[in-house]
């Protein structure tokens, strides 16, 4: 039996290292796993080899850079997503989990979105767009239930 093919995304950091509490699911699943380029996330090539790939890294602190990258990652992803086609993409956000789930959406992949953990009573940007057409929205704190209606309660992934 063919696996389906899901797609992990996240940025860098603690959107990653919760990204990366889902492992238990990686080896049920053709997966896929996308995440910002830094010093940290480089390392995890040594582990999942083929498995992973790269989009540049980008903070809003400088504006017209991180526009400009986020333009870049734009196509990043769009390449990424023709050369994998998931099923499913799986994100725990941000802003470069966001264009992907656009993508996804678009060409008919189902999304998955978690909101981080991290938040307990605000929302995030990304969350605030891929709300509104998610497949499945997941919120990690009872009192993100308040601000998502529609989401579901899935607990803390740690």
């Amino acid at each position: 039996m063919k696996k389906k093919k899901v797609l992990f995304i996240s940025s860098t950091g603690g959107h990653f290292n919760e990204l990366i509490q889902l492992k238990p699911l990686f080896e049920k699943y053709d997966y896929h796993i996308i995440t910002e380029k830094d010093r940290i996330t480089i390392n995890e090539k040594k582990i999942y080899k083929d498995k992973i790939s790269y989009l540049l890294y980008g903070t809003r602190a400088r504006l017209f850079k991180y526009i400009f990258i986020l333009f870049i990652n734009c196509w990043i992803s769009l390449y990424n997503y023709m050369k994998f086609r998931p099923k499913y993409i799986v994100t725990t956000g941000t802003h470069s989990a966001g264009p992907m789930c656009c993508i996804g959406k678009i060409l008919g992949s189902k999304i998955i979105y978690i909101e981080t953990f991290a938040n307990s009573t605000t929302k995030t940007a990304t969350g605030k767009l891929i709300y509104h057409f998610a497949d499945l929205f997941i919120v990690q704190w009872e009192e993100m239930l308040k601000l998502y209606p529609k989401a579901t309660l899935g607990g803390w992934i740690y």
